[in-house]
C-alpha cells in the first residue's frame, strides 16, 4: 500500500482541513462535499484525513465491521456475542463513479437463492466503509440512482438491500466526502442538502505559498516514506487531539443561547427545512470539542454557519454558493445572550492549551487565504490555535457593429422539449430510454453480469427442464441460460445544443433580452433535466462554439451573459457549426442522443444564395435524424414565417417564445413532423 501524503503537510486550505477534522471528531456532522477547481489538493486532503482517524475494534471474521462490544443484532454475519474483537485501521473506501448498483450495495446469489432458498450475500463498498470513510472522487458525475443509495444510507446508518423477495439490511455508518468541480456540473439541491458541510477550494494566488506547495509535492515524490516520517510527530499529534475530542464530545453543553443563534440564523438565510439547524448544532458542538471546551460559543456557531450554510441557501442552479458574513455577524449579535448557565471557567479562551498543542499543524510562513472568503481566517486561526474564534444597460450603438451583451429577462418553466424514439444514454429526465431503473417492460437473456432478475420469466425458462435435470426435492433447478434479465424503461439525459443568433437582426434590445431570458429558461431545464449542453452562436460571417458540449450549465450561463449581438446572419454557418460538434460528440458518447435548439428569427444573410446554403445545411442535419426545435424569435405586428421554414427543412417543429412557456394556453401538446430517414419518429412538445 502506498503512502498517503500527510495531513499536517497540507498548504493553506483552512475550511477543508477544519471541515475533515470535525467530521473525523463527530461523523454525525453528515460528511463534507468539497467543490474546488482542479489541482487543489481536494483528494490528496481527503486520503490524508484516512491516517488520522483512530482505529477501530470489530469482531473477528465478520464482513460488516460489527463493533465487538455492541455488535449490530440484524448482522448477515451474525448473530454475535459480545466479547473482544480485534483492532485495525479504519477503511478508506473509494467509490469509482462507474460503479455499478450491485457494487455500491451488495449483490445477491440469485441461483442460490433460486434453488437452495438462502439468501447468500456479497457486501458491497457500503458495507466495506462501515465504521470508516466512504470518499466518492466527482461525486457530481455519477448517477443519479447511486446518489440518492448513498446518501440514503448516510443519513439512515443502514444500508438496505431488496431483491425479488429476498431482503437484506446490515449497518453502514461512515464519514462520507465528495469532491467534485463546478465546471463539470453540480448536484441537485436536494443532494447538496444531504452533505453536512461543504467547503470551497481554489489555488493560492500568492508565490509563496505556491512554491511551498510545490517544494512539498516534490519531496513527497522523490521518498514517500522518508517524507512522512518527517510529519509523523504532527500526525501523531492530531491523531491524539481527535481522540480526546471524540472522549470530550458527550460532554459540550449546547446551551439556549447558542441554540437560539442557530434557528435564527437559519430563519435569517431562509435554508429550507431544519436539517441546516441540526447540522448547526453538531457542527458547533465538535468545534467546541475540537477546542477542548465543554461549552459552545458564538464563534463556534458562526464557524458552523460558515461551512452547514452556503450550499443550503442557493435558490436556483446559477446562484454560487456563499454567505453574507455582514449579515450573519448582525444575526448573530442581535440574538446573542448569556445562557442561564455560563462558563464556569469565565475566561472563554477556547482551550488553547487542549490536546495537540496547536492542531498538529506546521508553522506556515507563507500568507493563507487561498480560496474564496468563507471564514478562511478563522478557520486557519481555529486550526493553529484551537480557538473559536446591476449593472444598467446602455443604449445599442446604430449599425450593424458589435453591440454591448444585454441582459437576461427572468427565466420562467419552459414545457419539456423531447427526442423521439427510445434510447439507451445516460440516466436523466427528458427522453424516454432503456435504463436500469424504472419501470418493467419485458425481459431478455442477460448481456454479462445479471443485475436486474425477472423473476416470472426465470422460472417459466426453468419450469420445461425440471424432469430432464433429475429435480426430486421443492427447490427449483436453476441454470445459468434460465435467468432473464428485466428490461425497463424510464428517462435518459440527452445533448441539448443550442445554437443562438447573436446577428444584428436579434440586437434590439428588449429581443435579446427576452431570447435569453429564454435560453437561460431551457438552460434551467437542461440542469433539472440532466443534460450535457453546448453553445454555438452564429453572427457577422461565422459560427464560433462559445461552449464545447458539458455539464456544467453554469459555465453555459455565464457564456450566455457576455455575449455580444450585431453583425450579419450567416445562418448556414451556425447550423454547419453544429453539425460538426454533434459529429464529434457522437465518437465521445454514441449513446448520448442530441437535441438541437435553434434560437433564431429565421433570417439569413452575407455571402452568395445565403438562404439556400441555410437550407441545406439544415437537411444535412435532418437527414442524420438529429432532432430539432427552432424557437422562432420573430416579434412585431408583420411576421415573414421564416423560422417555420427553417424548422420544416430541418425535420423538427417550431416555437414561439410565448409557446415556450409551460403556463401557455397555446400549442400544449404539438406534433413535430416525420423526420427523415429508418430512425424517423414522431418528436413532441409536451
Amino acid at each position: 500500500m502506498s503512502t498517503p501524503y500527510p495531513f499536517t503537510a497540507l498548504v493553506g486550505q483552512d475550511d477543508l482541513r477544519l471541515a475533515l477534522l470535525l467530521n473525523a471528531v463527530s461523523p454525525a456532522v453528515g460528511g463534507v462535499l468539497v467543490r474546488g477547481e482542479k489541482g487543489t489538493a481536494k483528494s490528496t486532503a481527503v486520503r490524508a484525513l484516512s491516517a488520522l482517524v483512530p482505529q477501530v475494534e470489530v469482531v473477528a471474521g465478520c464482513r460488516f465491521s460489527c463493533a465487538p462490544g455492541a455488535p449490530d443484532p440484524a448482522c448477515p454475519d451474525g448473530p454475535h456475542e459480545t466479547g473482544p474483537g480485534t483492532s485495525r485501521a479504519a477503511r478508506m473506501v473509494e467509490l469509482p463513479v462507474g460503479a455499478s448498483e450491485d457494487r455500491l450495495v451488495g449483490a445477491l446469489d440469485i441461483e442460490r437463492a433460486l434453488a437452495e432458498g438462502v439468501k447468500a450475500f456479497e457486501p458491497g463498498l457500503l458495507a466495506d466503509a462501515h465504521r470508516g470513510i466512504l470518499y466518492v472522487d466527482e461525486v457530481n458525475l455519477l448517477h443519479d440512482h447511486l446518489v440518492d443509495l448513498l446518501l440514503d444510507a448516510a443519513a439512515m446508518g443502514a444500508s438496505y438491500v431488496e431483491r425479488e423477495g429476498v431482503s437484506v439490511r446490515h449497518a453502514a455508518r461512515f464519514l462520507l466526502v465528495g469532491t467534485m468541480n463546478p465546471e463539470e456540473g453540480e448536484l441537485r439541491p436536494q443532494l447538496l442538502d444531504r452533505f453536512g458541510l461543504t467547503v470551497e477550494v481554489a489555488a493560492s494566488r500568492e508565490p509563496d505559498q505556491r512554491v511551498e506547495v510545490v517544494k512539498r509535492r516534490l519531496a513527497y515524490d522523490d521518498d514517500p516514506e522518508g517524507f512522512a516520517g518527517k510529519w509523523e510527530q504532527e500526525e501523531s499529534a492530531v491523531r491524539a487531539r481527535i481522540v480526546a475530542a471524540r472522549d470530550l464530545l458527550p460532554s459540550v453543553r449546547l446551551g439556549d443561547a447558542a441554540l437560539r443563534q442557530i434557528a435564527a440564523t437559519c430563519a435569517a438565510f431562509e435554508v429550507d427545512g431544519m436539517r441546516a439547524d441540526i447540522v448547526m448544532a453538531r457542527t458547533a458542538t465538535a468545534l467546541a470539542a475540537w477546542a477542548g471546551r465543554t461549552d459552545v460559543l458564538a464563534e463556534d456557531v458562526r464557524q458552523a454557519a460558515l461551512l452547514a450554510l452556503p450550499h443550503r441557501r442557493r435558490r436556483n442552479p446559477f446562484d454560487a454558493p456563499g454567505l453574507d458574513e455582514d449579515k450573519l455577524d448582525d444575526t448573530l449579535e442581535e440574538f446573542g445572550g448569556q445562557d442561564d448557565e455560563p462558563d464556569p471557567d469565565g475566561d472563554g479562551d477556547g482551550g488553547g492549551d487542549g490536546p495537540g498543542g496547536g492542531g498538529g499543524q506546521p508553522p506556515q510562513d507563507a500568507p493563507e487565504g487561498n480560496g474564496p472568503d468563507t471564514g478562511g481566517d478563522r478557520a486557519a486561526d481555529i486550526l493553529a490555535q484551537g480557538e473559536p474564534s446591476d449593472s444598467g444597460e446602455q443604449k445599442a450603438p446604430a449599425g450593424g457593429g458589435e453591440q454591448a451583451a444585454a441582459q437576461a429577462s427572468e427565466p420562467f418553466r419552459t414545457k419539456m422539449l423531447s427526442v423521439p424514439g427510445l434510447g439507451e444514454g445516460a440516466a436523466g429526465r427528458r427522453s424516454r430510454a432503456r435504463t436500469e431503473h424504472g419501470r418493467t417492460t419485458g425481459a431478455r437473456r442477460p448481456r454479462g453480469a445479471l443485475t436486474k432478475l425477472h423473476l416470472a420469466a426465470t422460472v417459466q425458462a426453468a419450469a420445461p427442464h425440471q424432469r430432464a435435470r433429475g429435480r426430486s426435492g421443492p427447490g427449483l433447478v436453476v441454470r445459468r441460460d434460465d435467468l432473464r434479465q428485466a428490461t425497463r424503461e424510464g428517462r435518459e439525459g440527452n445533448l441539448v445544443l443550442f445554437v443562438v443568433d447573436a446577428s444584428g437582426s436579434m440586437a434590439a434590445r428588449q429581443r435579446m433580452s427576452a431570447v435569453k431570458g429564454a435560453v437561460l429558461s431551457l438552460l434551467l431545464d437542461a440542469y433539472q433535466r440532466r443534460d450535457k449542453v453546448g453553445l454555438v452562436t452564429f453572427r457577422g460571417s461565422s459560427a464560433d462554439v462559445a461552449l464545447p458540449p458539458t455539464s456544467s450549465v453554469d459555465a453555459a450561463a455565464v457564456r450566455l451573459e457576455s455575449l455580444p449581438t450585431g453583425g450579419r446572419t450567416p445562418l448556414s454557418a451556425g447550423l454547419l457549426k453544429a453539425h460538426d460538434v454533434l459529429r464529434v460528440e457522437r465518437l465521445r458518447d454514441p449513446a448520448r442522443r442530441p437535441l438541437v435548439v435553434v434560437v433564431t428569427d429565421g433570417r439569413a444573410t452575407g455571402g452568395p444564395e445565403p438562404v439556400a446554403l441555410a437550407g441545406r445545411a439544415a437537411r444535412l442535419l435532418a437527414a442524420e435524424g438529429t432532432a430539432s426545435v427552432v424557437v422562432d424569435c420573430e416579434s412585431g405586428p408583420v411576421r415573414l414565417g421564416l423560422a417555420g421554414q427553417l424548422a420544416g427543412e430541418l425535420g423538427g417543429t417550431a416555437v414561439t417564445l410565448d409557446e415556450l412557456r409551460a403556463e401557455s394556453i397555446a400549442g400544449l401538446v404539438k406534433e413535430v413532423r416525420q423526420m427523415q430517414g429508418p430512425q424517423s419518429n414522431s418528436r413532441r412538445v409536451a
